[in-house]
């Protein structure tokens, strides 16, 4: 299949007016001017006209299965009564009610051009079937806890693991998330760094999200202090350290981890995160609904880290009377520009594709349109020269005109008839 378009965006390489990609078994095999694709390659011609063809956008972080619960949680005076509410609201939850909130979550990420989700998994039971009930591709980590359950670290850490190993997927992967480093006793992130050295696996976890996170750590006091020392959190573990420095202590920084948030930073703290080789996620919409101080973005990039995108869940998004909000890394793309505007738009949409496929172990195979690659593109509606397309990219809104995964269309162009 040969799809042609008026801008190509590679992401890792230069733009391409009148452009063209050749696809075969669902992989790249060409991405050139469409007068050399056209003189070299024979096959089915999917001419998609005024449009800009860039990789499936890769979404770092996502609680798919809180989808449903978008504007149930108004303004919050902190982060830990949030934490209350989101705690109240999931106890009246059932299956049924999280896999209709996964489906639906993952059925906005596909319309809005996300090809790519690193999803926490807080209901494991919901795989394989959630994943089957979308082509998107989906990293899961399953989430892990058990402050409250007072259960034994080693035989949570277990249970997980041979979740992953019972399923085995294909193209979906797995990884672990101990949820937080304020949720989770140490002695299960201790495990958890280590297991995942073992079988190379993935981390993901809550870092530095809130000041009051950072107070609890640093000082040993404050509102999630008493808040989790009232739910038999042992409390040892606080006083003179930063988020950050406890997850080093715990020995999980490295470049298998995903730092989710990391907005509240001290000293050394990004050194520690980029001499790792640990990946942090910004969630710029998230970020403004809990009213954080400004992301430590330069700070972050000077020190030398991967700092990528995601969503987060739609709990954590304000939402207007009337307002219909979707999971949607163009939104999110939208929100990092108008905080950060000295930051250019093309590294802002590194920052959602090759950034995290970077983060998930997937450079060169998602993320970016170069030979190899898998075939996981989008196509937005553009009319305009290809000076501007990459502020077009992040201004976009709405549905995307098309979707393909592994070179299979997701959504197909209105242009197509159903057999091409």
């Amino acid at each position: 299949m040969i799809l042609r378009a008026r801008i190509v965006v590679p992401v890792s390489t230069p733009l391409i007016e009148n452009g063209a990609l050749v696809i075969d078994g669902g992989r790249i095999i060409a991405v050139a001017p469409w007068a050399e694709i056209a003189g070299r390659f024979k096959g089915t011609i999917c001419d998609l006209g005024e449009v800009i063809l860039l990789p499936g956008l890769v979404n770092a972080h996502c609680h798919l299965d809180y989808t449903n619960l978008a504007g149930e949680i108004g303004t919050t005076s902190s982060f830990i009564d949030w934490i209350k509410s989101i705690t109240t609201l999931k106890m009246g939850m059932d299956r049924a009610d999280y896999m209709a909130s996964w489906s639906r979550g993952a059925q906005m990420l596909l319309r809005t051009g996300t090809t790519t989700v690193a999803d926490i998994e807080a209901v494991p039971e919901l795989l394989p079937e959630a994943w089957q009930s979308t082509p998107l591709r989906i990293y899961s980590f399953l989430e892990m806890t058990g402050i409250k359950s007072r259960r034994e670290p080693e035989r949570i850490l277990d249970e997980a693991c041979s979740k992953i190993e019972s399923l085995r997927p294909s193209r979906n992967q797995m990884g672990l998330s101990p949820h937080a480093s304020y949720s989770t006793q140490f002695e299960l992130l201790l495990l958890s760094g280590v297991r995942a050295r073992q079988q190379s696996l993935r981390l993901a976890t809550h870092v530095a999200e809130s000041a009051e996170e950072f107070e609890m750590f640093f000082h040993k006091r404050g509102s999630m202090f008493d808040f989790l020392l009232a739910n038999n959190r042992v409390m040892d573990d606080c006083g003179g350290i930063t988020p950050v420095g406890h997850l080093e202590r715990a020995g999980i920084l490295g470049k298998n981890l995903i730092a989710v948030h990391a907005n509240y930073l001290h000293e050394k703290d990004a050194e520690r995160l980029a001499q790792s080789g640990s990946h942090i996620v910004h969630c710029p919409r998230s970020h403004t609904f809990f009213r954080h101080r400004p992301f430590p973005f330069l700070e972050l990039k000077t020190a030398g880290t991967n700092i990528c995108l995601g969503t987060d869940s739609l709990a954590s998004v304000d939402k207007l009377r009337g307002q219909d909000i979707q999971l949607n890394m163009f939104e999110e793309m939208s929100a990092f520009a108008k905080s950060n505007p000295s930051v250019s738009p093309d590294t802002i949409l590194k920052l959602a594709t090759m950034n995290g496929a970077l983060a998930l172990g997937m450079k060169g195979a998602v993320g970016e349109l170069t030979i190899g690659a898998c075939a996981d593109i989008i196509a937005i509606p553009y009319s305009g020269g290809i000076a501007d397309s990459h502020e077009a990219i992040i201004s976009h809104s709405g549905d995307v005109a098309a979707s393909m995964i592994d070179g299979q269309w997701a959504l197909r162009p209105e242009s197509l008839s159903a057999n091409e």
